[in-house]
Protein backbone atom coordinates (compact mmCIF):
# COMPACT_ATOMS: atom_id res chain seq x y z
CA UNK A 1 0.00 0.00 0.00
CA UNK A 2 1.90 3.08 -1.22
CA UNK A 3 -1.37 5.73 -0.30
CA UNK A 4 -1.16 8.04 2.45
CA UNK A 5 -3.66 6.40 5.07
CA UNK A 6 -5.48 8.88 7.38
CA UNK A 7 -7.70 5.50 9.00
CA UNK A 8 -8.55 2.28 9.63
CA UNK A 9 -11.46 0.91 10.59
CA UNK A 10 -12.75 -2.45 12.17
CA UNK A 11 -15.83 -3.23 12.35
CA UNK A 12 -17.39 0.24 13.36
CA UNK A 13 -15.15 1.10 14.73
CA UNK A 14 -12.87 4.22 13.05
CA UNK A 15 -9.17 4.72 14.18
CA UNK A 16 -7.10 8.68 12.78
CA UNK A 17 -3.32 7.80 12.25
CA UNK A 18 -0.64 9.52 11.15
CA UNK A 19 1.24 8.49 8.39
CA UNK A 20 4.77 9.44 7.33
CA UNK A 21 7.62 8.98 6.01
CA UNK A 22 8.68 7.75 2.13
CA UNK A 23 5.73 5.78 0.63
CA UNK A 24 7.96 2.59 -0.66
CA UNK A 25 9.89 2.23 3.03
CA UNK A 26 9.25 -0.52 5.17
CA UNK A 27 7.00 -0.12 7.75
CA UNK A 28 7.22 0.62 11.01
CA UNK A 29 3.71 0.51 13.33
CA UNK A 30 4.43 2.58 16.33
CA UNK A 31 1.84 2.06 18.97
CA UNK A 32 1.23 4.77 22.10
CA UNK A 33 0.79 4.69 25.92
CA UNK A 34 -1.40 5.81 28.33
CA UNK A 35 -2.51 8.24 28.75
CA UNK A 36 -0.68 9.89 25.62
CA UNK A 37 -2.21 9.96 21.86
CA UNK A 38 0.28 9.06 18.20
CA UNK A 39 1.41 12.32 18.17
CA UNK A 40 3.49 11.36 21.20
CA UNK A 41 5.80 9.55 18.47
CA UNK A 42 6.51 12.79 16.46
CA UNK A 43 10.09 13.64 17.43
CA UNK A 44 11.16 9.23 17.01
CA UNK A 45 9.16 8.93 13.82
CA UNK A 46 10.85 12.14 12.16
CA UNK A 47 14.12 10.64 12.87
CA UNK A 48 13.02 6.88 11.18
CA UNK A 49 11.33 9.04 8.00
CA UNK A 50 14.83 10.37 7.01
CA UNK A 51 16.26 7.09 7.52
CA UNK A 52 14.15 5.79 4.78
CA UNK A 53 11.48 3.97 6.62
CA UNK A 54 7.51 4.68 6.72
CA UNK A 55 5.97 5.18 9.94
CA UNK A 56 1.83 4.51 11.15
CA UNK A 57 0.92 5.40 14.71
CA UNK A 58 -2.57 4.79 15.02
CA UNK A 59 -4.74 6.41 18.02
CA UNK A 60 -5.14 3.29 19.64
CA UNK A 61 -9.04 1.96 20.90
CA UNK A 62 -10.40 3.92 23.62
CA UNK A 63 -8.49 7.65 22.12
CA UNK A 64 -9.30 7.38 18.91
CA UNK A 65 -12.61 9.46 18.99
CA UNK A 66 -14.34 7.09 16.36
CA UNK A 67 -13.87 4.22 18.54
CA UNK A 68 -14.34 4.49 22.15
CA UNK A 69 -16.53 1.33 23.08
CA UNK A 70 -18.58 1.48 26.10
CA UNK A 71 -17.92 -0.79 29.43
CA UNK A 72 -14.79 -2.97 30.03
CA UNK A 73 -14.86 -5.92 27.76
CA UNK A 74 -14.65 -3.90 24.45
CA UNK A 75 -10.95 -3.31 25.66
CA UNK A 76 -9.66 -7.17 25.94
CA UNK A 77 -6.63 -7.73 25.31
CA UNK A 78 -7.72 -9.73 22.16
CA UNK A 79 -10.00 -6.81 20.81
CA UNK A 80 -6.57 -4.41 21.11
CA UNK A 81 -4.61 -6.92 19.24
CA UNK A 82 -7.28 -7.75 16.60
CA UNK A 83 -7.72 -3.95 15.75
CA UNK A 84 -3.54 -3.55 15.20
CA UNK A 85 -3.83 -6.93 12.89
CA UNK A 86 -6.44 -4.95 11.26
CA UNK A 87 -3.99 -2.43 10.28
CA UNK A 88 -1.24 -4.60 9.41
CA UNK A 89 -3.46 -6.24 7.22
CA UNK A 90 -4.26 -3.06 5.93
CA UNK A 91 -0.93 -1.46 4.95
CA UNK A 92 0.35 -5.13 3.98
CA UNK A 93 2.58 -7.21 6.36
CA UNK A 94 4.89 -7.97 7.70
CA UNK A 95 6.20 -5.01 9.64
CA UNK A 96 8.17 -3.55 12.69
CA UNK A 97 6.04 -3.05 15.24
CA UNK A 98 7.03 -0.90 18.35
CA UNK A 99 5.19 -0.10 21.34
CA UNK A 100 6.26 1.78 24.59
CA UNK A 101 3.96 1.45 27.92
CA UNK A 102 0.30 0.25 26.82
CA UNK A 103 1.16 0.15 23.27
CA UNK A 104 3.93 -2.55 24.53
CA UNK A 105 1.57 -4.65 26.26
CA UNK A 106 -0.47 -4.70 22.94
CA UNK A 107 2.81 -5.09 21.02
CA UNK A 108 3.43 -8.13 22.88
CA UNK A 109 0.48 -9.63 22.45
CA UNK A 110 0.33 -9.34 18.54
CA UNK A 111 3.97 -10.99 18.67
CA UNK A 112 2.93 -13.64 20.52
CA UNK A 113 -0.63 -14.16 18.21
CA UNK A 114 0.54 -12.87 14.72
CA UNK A 115 4.44 -13.65 14.59
CA UNK A 116 3.46 -13.75 10.88
CA UNK A 117 2.97 -10.35 10.27
CA UNK A 118 5.68 -9.16 11.84
CA UNK A 119 9.28 -8.41 10.94
CA UNK A 120 10.89 -7.27 14.30
CA UNK A 121 9.84 -6.07 17.61
CA UNK A 122 10.72 -3.14 20.12
CA UNK A 123 9.21 -3.17 23.23
CA UNK A 124 9.23 -0.14 25.58
CA UNK A 125 9.29 0.05 29.31
CA UNK A 126 7.15 -2.67 29.96
CA UNK A 127 8.58 -6.10 29.82
CA UNK A 128 6.88 -9.59 28.24
CA UNK A 129 3.78 -9.97 30.49
CA UNK A 130 4.80 -12.78 31.64
CA UNK A 131 8.09 -11.30 33.08
CA UNK A 132 5.72 -8.46 34.98
CA UNK A 133 3.95 -10.79 36.67
CA UNK A 134 6.98 -13.04 37.82
CA UNK A 135 8.46 -9.88 39.20
CA UNK A 136 5.06 -9.18 41.14
CA UNK A 137 6.93 -10.32 44.35
CA UNK A 138 10.07 -8.93 43.50
CA UNK A 139 8.86 -5.26 44.12
CA UNK A 140 6.50 -4.81 41.14
CA UNK A 141 3.34 -5.04 42.94
CA UNK A 142 4.41 -2.17 44.71
CA UNK A 143 5.26 0.00 41.90
CA UNK A 144 2.16 -1.39 40.43
CA UNK A 145 -0.19 0.59 43.31
CA UNK A 146 -1.58 2.53 40.49
CA UNK A 147 -3.18 -0.32 38.60
CA UNK A 148 -5.76 -1.02 41.27
CA UNK A 149 -6.30 2.51 42.12
CA UNK A 150 -7.40 2.79 38.25
CA UNK A 151 -9.97 0.03 38.82
CA UNK A 152 -11.78 2.05 41.30
CA UNK A 153 -14.78 3.44 39.96
CA UNK A 154 -15.27 7.13 38.80
CA UNK A 155 -12.71 8.41 40.80
CA UNK A 156 -9.47 8.42 38.46
CA UNK A 157 -11.36 10.26 36.44
CA UNK A 158 -12.16 13.09 37.99
CA UNK A 159 -8.60 12.82 39.78
CA UNK A 160 -7.00 12.78 36.34
CA UNK A 161 -9.54 15.52 34.97
CA UNK A 162 -8.16 18.02 37.65
CA UNK A 163 -5.47 19.60 35.97
CA UNK A 164 -3.76 20.68 39.66
CA UNK A 165 -4.43 16.60 40.68
CA UNK A 166 -3.00 15.32 37.43
CA UNK A 167 0.22 18.21 37.25
CA UNK A 168 1.35 16.37 40.65
CA UNK A 169 1.19 12.88 38.87
CA UNK A 170 2.56 13.36 35.25
CA UNK A 171 4.70 16.36 36.00
CA UNK A 172 7.22 15.04 38.89
CA UNK A 173 10.96 15.08 38.99
CA UNK A 174 10.96 11.47 37.32
CA UNK A 175 7.46 12.30 35.25
CA UNK A 176 7.12 13.59 31.94
CA UNK A 177 8.89 17.04 30.52
CA UNK A 178 7.33 19.88 32.14
CA UNK A 179 6.11 21.12 28.49
CA UNK A 180 4.63 17.84 27.19
CA UNK A 181 2.87 17.49 31.04
CA UNK A 182 1.16 20.45 30.05
CA UNK A 183 -0.33 19.04 26.87
CA UNK A 184 -1.42 16.19 28.83
CA UNK A 185 -2.96 17.74 31.35
CA UNK A 186 -4.67 20.56 28.95
CA UNK A 187 -5.94 17.35 27.19
CA UNK A 188 -7.38 15.48 30.24
CA UNK A 189 -9.03 18.54 31.46
CA UNK A 190 -11.20 18.46 28.13
CA UNK A 191 -11.75 15.62 27.28
CA UNK A 192 -13.30 12.97 29.62
CA UNK A 193 -14.44 10.43 27.08
CA UNK A 194 -10.57 10.13 26.17
CA UNK A 195 -9.00 9.67 29.64
CA UNK A 196 -12.14 7.38 30.95
CA UNK A 197 -11.13 5.57 27.16
CA UNK A 198 -7.51 4.78 28.23
CA UNK A 199 -8.91 4.29 32.17
CA UNK A 200 -10.71 1.39 30.72
CA UNK A 201 -7.64 -0.95 29.57
CA UNK A 202 -6.94 -1.18 33.25
CA UNK A 203 -10.12 -2.03 34.18
CA UNK A 204 -10.22 -4.97 31.39
CA UNK A 205 -7.09 -6.49 32.78
CA UNK A 206 -8.78 -9.06 35.03
CA UNK A 207 -10.40 -10.38 32.08
CA UNK A 208 -7.63 -11.71 30.76
CA UNK A 209 -6.37 -15.10 31.11
CA UNK A 210 -2.74 -15.32 31.78
CA UNK A 211 -2.49 -18.91 30.62
CA UNK A 212 -3.08 -17.42 26.78
CA UNK A 213 0.69 -15.53 27.24
CA UNK A 214 3.51 -17.67 25.08
CA UNK A 215 6.96 -17.28 24.43
CA UNK A 216 7.87 -14.84 21.68
CA UNK A 217 9.82 -15.87 18.35
CA UNK A 218 10.05 -12.59 16.33
CA UNK A 219 13.50 -10.87 16.36
CA UNK A 220 13.05 -8.26 19.57
CA UNK A 221 14.85 -5.61 21.38
CA UNK A 222 13.13 -4.51 24.95
CA UNK A 223 14.19 -0.72 25.79
CA UNK A 224 14.03 0.04 29.68
CA UNK A 225 15.28 3.25 31.60
CA UNK A 226 16.46 3.11 35.39
CA UNK A 227 14.73 6.02 36.45
CA UNK A 228 10.82 4.06 35.38
CA UNK A 229 8.61 4.53 38.68
CA UNK A 230 6.38 2.69 37.80
CA UNK A 231 8.43 -0.68 35.82
CA UNK A 232 11.26 -2.02 37.95
CA UNK A 233 14.50 -3.55 37.39
CA UNK A 234 13.35 -7.42 38.19
CA UNK A 235 10.92 -7.22 35.33
CA UNK A 236 13.13 -5.86 32.77
CA UNK A 237 15.75 -8.29 33.64
CA UNK A 238 13.51 -11.43 33.39
CA UNK A 239 12.10 -10.12 30.47
CA UNK A 240 14.80 -12.03 27.73
CA UNK A 241 13.53 -15.23 29.11
CA UNK A 242 10.08 -15.25 27.48
CA UNK A 243 12.10 -14.46 23.91
CA UNK A 244 13.31 -17.44 22.00
CA UNK A 245 14.45 -15.32 18.93
CA UNK A 246 17.19 -12.86 18.97
CA UNK A 247 17.19 -10.43 21.71
CA UNK A 248 18.86 -7.57 22.97
CA UNK A 249 17.80 -5.34 26.37
CA UNK A 250 18.92 -1.89 26.23
CA UNK A 251 19.34 0.34 29.36
CA UNK A 252 18.61 4.02 29.55
CA UNK A 253 20.48 5.29 32.47
CA UNK A 254 19.14 8.60 33.96
CA UNK A 255 15.70 8.75 32.48
CA UNK A 256 11.78 8.21 33.39
CA UNK A 257 9.21 5.89 32.03
CA UNK A 258 8.54 8.74 29.04
CA UNK A 259 11.42 7.59 26.73
CA UNK A 260 9.74 8.59 23.62
CA UNK A 261 10.08 11.98 24.86
CA UNK A 262 12.60 12.45 26.70
CA UNK A 263 15.04 10.16 25.05
CA UNK A 264 13.55 10.33 21.27
CA UNK A 265 17.25 10.04 19.15
CA UNK A 266 17.99 7.12 21.68
CA UNK A 267 15.20 5.33 21.12
CA UNK A 268 15.56 5.76 17.58
CA UNK A 269 18.93 4.72 17.10
CA UNK A 270 17.51 1.88 18.82
CA UNK A 271 14.86 0.72 16.93
CA UNK A 272 17.19 1.65 13.84
CA UNK A 273 19.65 -1.62 15.22
CA UNK A 274 16.53 -3.54 15.53
CA UNK A 275 15.00 -3.33 12.68
CA UNK A 276 18.17 -2.84 9.76
CA UNK A 277 19.41 -6.29 12.25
Amino acid sequence: MTDTLTSFTRDDLVFDVIDQGPREGEIVVLLHGFPQLNTSWKSVAAQLNTAGYRTIAPNQRGYAEGARPRGRRPYKINELVADIAELIDTVGSPVHLVGHDWGAVVAWAVAMQHPDKLTSLTAISVPHPSAFMKAMPKGQFKDSWYMAAFNIPFLPERLLTNPKLANGIFASKKGVLRSVADDYIRDFASNRDRIKGGLAYYRALPLTNPRSLTKVTVPTTYIWSDDDIALGRAGAELCGDYVTADYRFEIIEGASHWLPDEEPERVANLILERIRG
